[in-house]
């Protein structure tokens, strides 16, 4: 039996829930981002105590189809762009759809009556977040970071970041020397 677990976005989250299933006495297969496989369909009691454990961490069990769904897409998409080595060579639709099981459209739809945003909008901010963090920490040039994240030009790259961030990729990238610069100086 799986049971969803919204808001689940690092290692560290796995860990806390590994450590609720213990100590409600749940037995567990596995734990990944947004799912614990239970050997057993838990109590009713377990249950409780255990979304009451993991709302005081901040994250939520899930029990309806449509919000388990969504969450499902929300942690594959998080997965695939800032998990990964490199993005998957298909488009995002069919990787989804491979992933989760279930037809582009229905996701799509599901997603956007619940998030109020499409998914391929999530995937972009989850982009440009991506691309935030390899500007700040890697040496990598914005040819570099356009290529790994399957930018077709960098010029598209930079259109994006302006339209979410407000900021072109070059500024915001002038931002980190200026604030190291300013912390050398201090």
């Amino acid at each position: 039996m799986k049971l969803y677990i919204k808001h689940m976005v690092s290692n560290r989250c796995i860990l806390t829930v590994e450590e609720e299933l213990k100590k409600a006495g749940i037995e567990y297969n596995s734990v990944e981002l947004g799912i614990a496989d239970v050997e057993e369909p838990p109590t009713a009691v377990q249950i409780e105590y255990l979304r009451e454990q993991l709302e005081m961490v901040g994250l939520v069990l899930l029990e309806d189809k449509k919000s388990n769904l969504v969450e499902k897409i929300k942690n594959t998409v998080i997965e695939m762009v800032h998990h990964s080595d490199e993005l998957p060579k298909v488009n995002h639709s069919d990787y989804l759809k491979e992933k989760i099981g279930y037809d582009y459209t229905y996701l799509s739809t599901v997603f956007s009556e619940a998030r109020g945003m499409t998914i391929q909008h999530f995937i972009i901010l989850h982009k440009i977040e991506k691309v935030k963090d390899l500007l700040l920490y890697t040496d990598m040039s914005l040819s570099e970071i356009s290529f790994k994240m399957h930018y077709s030009s960098v010029a598209h790259l930079s259109t994006q970041f302006k339209k979410i961030t407000g900021l072109t990729p070059t500024y915001y990238k002038e931002l980190k020397l200026m604030r190291e610069t300013a912390f050398e100086n201090v």
